[in-house]
């Protein structure tokens, strides 16, 4: 790598040609690096590699198409970009080393490894590079891009990230903030999906109000229980036989959704969807009262 800093401008370079295993920047944080710079000034130049020459387009020409992809130094080019819409001229162009990596994947493996050091990346977002650059076909499998991308990593902690981005495959999407579990939060999940409850977890969140993340982790406690008791069986069905026992229902021409849900002393049935009225209830009511009532 060329050691010489080099000057670039902000607008010549592209935070995001290569996926990025950080998917949220703390604002306090932000402001915190923001003042140091102001301060003391940069301790620590990003890096970057050169762009291939775009397609001359309307919206990407030779002049105004980045001309840099950013390897490391996500937070520190944010704080940049603030203190420049601030109205500070200093800050429109940055200090940066150049890499020359072989290949995409080279160099999306320095930007792991670089950001590994920094230790706040959580777990949910070191997995989630595994699981986009396997999309982006820069890996065979998830496995594969784990090993590739986290080679310092004992066996054990990339089995356990393995674990999580199967976990990102499955519920990418359904959760606020995933970056905010821990580890043994997302191992629970990661679990529970093994087994089968993904459907009944995308289910619980998707036909839930609550979005904050603290009230979706609550939510999902019930489902982690059932899972996590060695005497409930395993829902995956085994071949040729109904699934029992049932946890999630649908019917679509009605608009009903069923789910079943484990408590402390018992079980609890959820009813959703726009059919689920007060009548259908009455007559859930009546049925069961009819099969236990004497005679």
């Amino acid at each position: 790598m060329d050691r010489t800093t080099h000057l670039v401008p902000l607008d010549a370079i592209a935070e995001d040609a290569l996926t990025r295993d950080r998917t949220h920047l703390d604002p306090d944080a932000l402001a915190e690096l923001k003042h140091s710079i102001l301060a003391t000034g940069l301790r620590m130049p990003i890096e970057l590699f050169p762009l291939p020459d775009p397609e001359t387009t309307p919206e990407a020409t030779p002049e105004t198409a980045p001309r840099y992809g950013l390897i490391s130094g996500f937070r520190r080019l944010a704080a940049f970009r603030a203190l420049a819409a601030d109205g500070l001229p200093a800050f429109t162009t940055i200090p940066a080393f150049l890499r020359t990596p072989a290949t995409t994947a080279e160099a999306m493996t320095a930007m792991v490894e670089e950001n590994a050091i920094r230790a706040d990346i959580s777990p949910w977002e070191r997995a989630l590079i595994a699981v986009r650059a396997t999309e982006a076909g820069l890996f065979e499998t998830t496995e594969a891009a784990v090993d590739a991308l986290y080679p310092r990593f004992s066996g054990d902690k990339r089995k356990r990230l393995r674990a999580v981005a199967h976990l990102a495959e499955d519920l990418y999407g359904s959760l606020t903030a995933p970056e905010t579990l821990s580890e043994r939060q997302l191992l629970r999940l990661a679990a529970a999906a093994s087994r089968g409850y993904t459907d009944l977890m995308q289910h619980a969140l998707l036909h839930s109000s609550e979005k904050q993340p603290e009230a979706q982790w609550r939510l999902l406690l019930p489902i982690l229980a059932e899972c996590e008791d060695p005497q409930i069986p395993d829902p995956r069905p085994e071949a040729g036989r109904r699934d029992r026992p049932r946890r999630l229902y649908e019917f679509p021409i009605h608009a009903i959704r069923i789910r079943r849900e484990r408590t402390n002393d018992g079980w609890c049935l959820h009813f959703t969807g726009q059919d689920a009225r007060g009548a259908l209830i009455d007559d859930v009511f009546d049925e069961i009262e009819r099969r236990f009532s004497p005679g």
